[in-house]
């Protein structure tokens, strides 16, 4: 099975103090992978990671995607200002026509038929900030089918989402699946990422274990993720970036 994203020896840091340590990995290329952990285990850190949002201080990443498309958690997501939820979703060709363009017919109607795809037909003139949570997160993946990405990444897309909302969301992700594209979530519900996710990567600021979802979320490998979150030294020493050989 090909890579789409190769994490070799990758450590991370938030003002110089280590967020993830030394991770090597292998994400799958057309599967969709979960990344697991305690909490302030460096998931998000590590998706950051992946698009290039944060400083990387050892280690390289390798992707043979062409497009990435990004979900941040709502809480990052400014929903005050005043757009309604077509215009929301037609950002994801913002490529094509940016800031000044006009989107086109084309543009237009697979706009809709995304809004249509994730149960919202009928909604595309409400402002976004008159939505639920549910709903909002639906615009969302309507804007990632825009963007028509090889890689997708999600970092908690469910988070107080209700049961209905995260069903027809996880209908999204497998076909994304069907269709060959890679998907990353990082994810809490580990009974929904045993059903439904056959790759995991568990991560407590380093690598626990990645690979089939099974053997990675195994008892034993559970408990020593928490044992290495729970010993964690928030005072650690702060990650010192290597010097260049100079000729």
């Amino acid at each position: 099975m090909s890579a789409a994203l190769k994490l070799v020896d990758l450590t991370v840091s938030y003002d110089r103090h280590p967020a993830v340590h030394h991770v090597s990995a292998e994400i799958p290329a057309a599967e969709i992978t979960a990344i697991v952990g305690p909490n302030g285990a460096g998931k998000s850190t590590l998706l950051k990671a992946m698009l290039g949002l944060v400083r990387r201080v050892e280690g390289s990443i390798e992707c043979s995607a062409r497009r990435i498309a990004y979900l941040p958690q709502q809480a990052e997501i400014d929903r005050s200002f005043p757009i309604s939820v077509l215009d929301t979703v037609l950002l994801g060709r913002w490529s094509r026509f940016g800031a000044f363009g006009k989107a086109a017919k084309a543009d237009v109607h697979d706009a809709q038929h995304a809004i249509d795809s994730v149960g919202l037909s009928g909604f595309e003139r409400r402002p976004i900030d008159t939505l639920s949570v549910g709903q909002f997160q639906r615009v969302l993946f309507a804007r990632l089918l825009l963007q028509d990405a090889d890689l997708v990444l999600l970092d908690e897309p469910f988070a107080a989402i209700d049961s209905k909302t995260v069903s027809d969301l996880m209908g999204v992700i497998h076909r994304w699946r069907r269709e060959q594209r890679t998907v990353v979530a990082v994810l809490h519900d580990l009974d929904q990422v045993r059903r439904e996710f056959p790759n995991s990567l568990l991560l407590a600021r380093e690598l626990v274990d990645s690979g089939p979802t099974g053997r990675v979320l195994s008892a034993e490998n559970l408990l020593r993720a928490r044992a290495m979150a729970e010993a964690w030294d928030e005072r650690a020493g702060a990650c010192e970036v290597p010097l260049r050989q100079t000729a």
